[in-house]
């Protein structure tokens, strides 16, 4: 008979504590969101969306993926308020659905934060690569790319995978405090190219704005608008690390809200103004590269500034990249808190209150992935899962207000039934978006999850 459902709080039949450290506020939570979402998607995906989907209208993209992204928003703030626990969607949709359900999202956030961990690693290679490069530092061609790309290994991805896993298992605060430092540097050095790449602007490369279409669904033209906001969806997976934060928090009912709102509203602006700016100095075609800013500073001609753009992306991949393995390592001890994996995962250092195992097996597995898959790959997996989390979440709100209406609710979303209503239906929208391939990736994925869960989860799981 299935025990009564845990509350992530205590001590599991061993005696180990499971209780996470509550030292978060809501500037932190506003730093960990900044530092998820200003990242990747800036500095790496924004070339790979213009020069394959959109051209100069990915601006556009993100405005679209921001609209979707607000809906979700405010369904995960009602949420956080309400269930400030660790594990994000997973926790939502446990309260909500029961096991199996969360067991899938689960396995699915597992997917997404760990390969968005991984994308960023490999995007943090090529500026590292790059600034290497400009003091005649060149890594032999077997160590710089995956084998995708023409190389055994990724070296530099998995270093700074492994590096940020070693900060992680030490203590929340200190990696709070060490993401707030490099999120004030990195926004300072985008509104820099910004403000510095507006002089520069040959405003003829956004002509046609909208591309002809090139005869394929996704391939520019408005299809490839929606496409490339399906791929630079990726970039809003910092709410996802938001959330899962929640049970880290002071006062949760009020932070949560706060931190969620507050980075979508930065990150959308910045997002906007940087593909406006990148697709304005160098023309998108040429923009299918690791590191687009890199090329768009070279283009500019301020050898100086350059460099210190590239510190600045460095800057930002590093934070991008310590969030999303936080992320995954909280994710990792809500499912082993509720018996989904074993006892191990959940079980905190007495000292640092950190998940040390969880956060060494997926800094291994992220450095792994970092090391040895193409970055286009990563970056379409990522978006998928996000947007699959981002249904559950929307589908979570109007099914509490149904089955739990008394529940206190700090934070409620205005007009739930259609504001979750039009999120699902974005996210659908931007899935359906994707390539056939990304589907067939992400199926594989939960089927392996659903061997997982047949072998060992539905024999151990404690959720009623």
């Amino acid at each position: 008979m299935a025990e009564p459902a845990v509350t992530g709080q205590g001590s599991d039949a061993s005696g180990a504590d499971r209780t996470l450290a509550r030292t978060l506020t809501a500037p932190g939570l506003v730093a960990i969101g900044l530092g998820a979402t200003i990242g990747a998607g800036i500095f790496v995906l924004t070339g790979t969306a213009a020069a394959q989907y959109a051209g100069p209208a990915l601006s556009l993209s993100f405005v679209i993926g921001g609209i979707a992204c607000g809906f979700v928003g405010l369904c995960y703030a009602e949420l956080a308020a309400m269930i400030p626990e660790a594990g994000s969607t997973y926790t939502y949709t446990r309260a909500s659905l029961g096991a199996f359900p969360a067991w899938i999202i689960g396995w699915d956030l597992v997917l997404e934060f760990a390969v968005a961990a991984a994308t960023v690693a490999v995007g943090w290679s090529g500026y590292a690569q790059s600034l290497a490069a400009d003091f005649g530092l060149r890594l032999p061609p077997s160590l710089a790319g995956a084998p995708g790309d023409g190389g055994l290994v990724n070296l530099p991805a998995v270093a700074i995978v492994l590096l940020l896993t070693g900060l992680l298992t030490r203590a929340t605060r200190e990696a709070s405090l060490v993401t707030g430092l490099l999120v004030a540097c990195k926004v300072a050095i985008i509104l820099a190219f910004v403000a510095v790449g507006a002089v520069h602007l040959r405003p003829e490369l956004w002509h046609p704005f909208v591309p002809d279409n090139a005869g394929a669904f996704g391939a520019y033209g408005w299809s490839g608008v929606f496409r490339g906001a399906a791929v630079v969806f990726f970039a809003f997976v910092g709410f996802e690390t938001v959330a899962t934060a929640a049970g880290e928090c002071r006062a949760p009912q009020r932070d949560a809200p706060v931190g969620l709102i507050g980075s979508l509203l930065i990150t959308t602006v910045l997002y906007v103004a940087m593909a406006a700016v990148l697709t304005g100095l160098v023309p998108y075609r040429d923009l299918d590269v690791a590191d687009p800013v890199a090329k768009a500073v070279d283009a500019i001609g301020l050898s100086a500034f350059a460099t210190a753009v590239k510190v600045g992306a460095l800057i930002g991949l590093t934070t991008s990249a310590l969030t999303a393995l936080y992320g995954q390592g909280r994710i990792f001890f809500a499912m082993a808190r509720d018996g989904f994996l074993p006892k191990m995962f959940c079980r905190v250092h007495p000292v640092t209150r950190a998940p040390v195992a969880s956060q060494l097996v997926i800094g291994l597995f992220t450095a792994a992935v970092a090391g040895l898959v193409p970055i286009d790959v990563l970056g379409e997996i990522v978006s998928i899962g996000t947007l699959l989390a981002f249904c559950l979440v929307c589908a979570t709100v109007l099914i509490l207000r149904r089955t739990d209406p008394d529940r206190p609710r700090p934070f409620r979303v205005p007009a739930a039934t259609l504001t979750a209503g039009l999120g699902i239906l974005s996210c659908v929208a931007l899935m359906a978006s994707l390539p056939a391939e990304t589907w067939i990736r992400l199926a594989i994925w939960l089927a392996i999850g659903l061997a997982v869960y047949a072998g060992y989860g539905r024999h151990h799981v404690r959720i009623n």
